[in-house]
């Protein structure tokens, strides 16, 4: 197995946490298991054809992943999103392998806000979940949602143009131990260590967006899932309704997990934030042969856990930052 990382540090730099260890703390993970680790961009193809000689199939994660900074930096989002997308693709091509590359719910847009009612401490809609044969890049978009649609073309072009055996996974919000969540992304994650060391989550908007949260270890099965029996496409790969949560209650299961009040402060809505999205994985049940299995109470208890244990990776960073947890419902 190898590893090819560029190991940035940019989404940490602004989480307030020990900003060195925790950028190494998984590679290191990795390399005692015998990963093969290799410090290289998916922007340098030749880089990337080179690490990927010999392999058998592809996990494309690398990305940059958050709205807020696609909205600070939309060259950068896009020549990783599209551009790094592309390399990946091409290097399946070239070695002649699968590739399943990881998309995201925002390639919907967010028209789902229109069609939500809410209860006292989530938004609701029926019908419940969307399939992938719902409307794309319609509302209020983005950078990221441009990078993100149009890396998901590039996926659909090079299965049918090449053959290559491509899959898009359009990804709900991704949690786990060893998750660095911070507060452009990892959301879950950021609400564990935030409650863990005491430190204050900022939540725009009500608190009641929803997402069905997905435990990593999941998506690493959907993943081994569609190299030995799918088909090219397009996949939404989430928890599911029945992993279904949203921000207030998340905050709820961790403080009764912890025993620690969370220190919440709302703030408006910000710009292009999608309230609400469940998937329907239908389609990645009948094809894929795959299904969630760790729902959120079994992984936000593992989530913690982890966290406690590897305190020494979030205390005693930049105190400058301890007060801008935001959190939308970025994945």
């Amino acid at each position: 197995m190898v590893s090819f990382d560029n190991m940035t540090k940019s989404e940490l730099a602004r989480t307030g946490y020990q900003t060195d260890a925790a950028r190494d703390h998984n590679w290191v993970l990795l390399e005692a298991l015998g990963v093969e680790m290799l410090r290289g961009d998916i922007r340098d193809l030749d880089s990337l054809l080179d690490a990927s000689s010999g392999c058998d199939y592809l996990i494309h994660t690398a990305a940059q992943p958050a709205v807020t900074i696609s909205m600070e930096d939309p060259l950068l989002d896009q020549a990783t999103n599209v551009m790094g997308t592309l390399h990946v693709l091409e290097a399946a091509r070239r070695h002649d392998v699968p590739v399943a590359s990881c998309a995201t719910i925002h390639v919907y847009g967010n028209w789902v806000n229109d069609t939500l009612d809410e209860t006292e401490t989530r938004y609701v809609r029926e019908p419940a979940a969307i399939a992938e044969d719902e409307p794309t890049m319609r509302g209020y978009l983005t950078p990221l949602h441009a990078s993100k649609a149009s890396a998901e073309h590039y996926v659909s072009v090079y299965a049918s143009t090449y053959g290559v055996r491509a899959a898009s996974f359009r990804l709900t919000g991704i949690y786990g131990s060893r998750q660095l969540g911070g507060e452009d992304h990892g959301w879950v994650a950021n609400f564990a260590i935030r409650n863990m060391l005491g430190w204050p989550v900022t939540v725009f908007g009500t608190g009641k967006q929803v997402r069905d949260v997905i435990y990593a270890t999941d998506v690493v099965e959907a993943f081994l899932a569609f190299f030995e029996n799918g088909e090219a496409g397009i996949y939404n790969i989430g928890g599911g309704t029945e992993s279904a949560i949203s921000l207030l209650e998340c905050i709820t299961l961790l403080d009764d997990l912890t025993g620690r009040k969370t220190d919440v402060r709302m703030e408006d809505a910000r710009f292009g934030d999608l309230k609400y999205f469940i998937c329907d994985i239908s389609r990645a049940r009948e094809k894929l042969s795959w299904e969630p299995r760790i729902r959120p109470a079994e992984g936000v208890p593992m989530l913690i856990e982890w966290a406690e244990n590897n305190r020494h990776l979030f205390s005693g960073g930049d105190s400058t930052a301890l007060s801008t947890g935001h959190e939308g419902a970025d994945e």
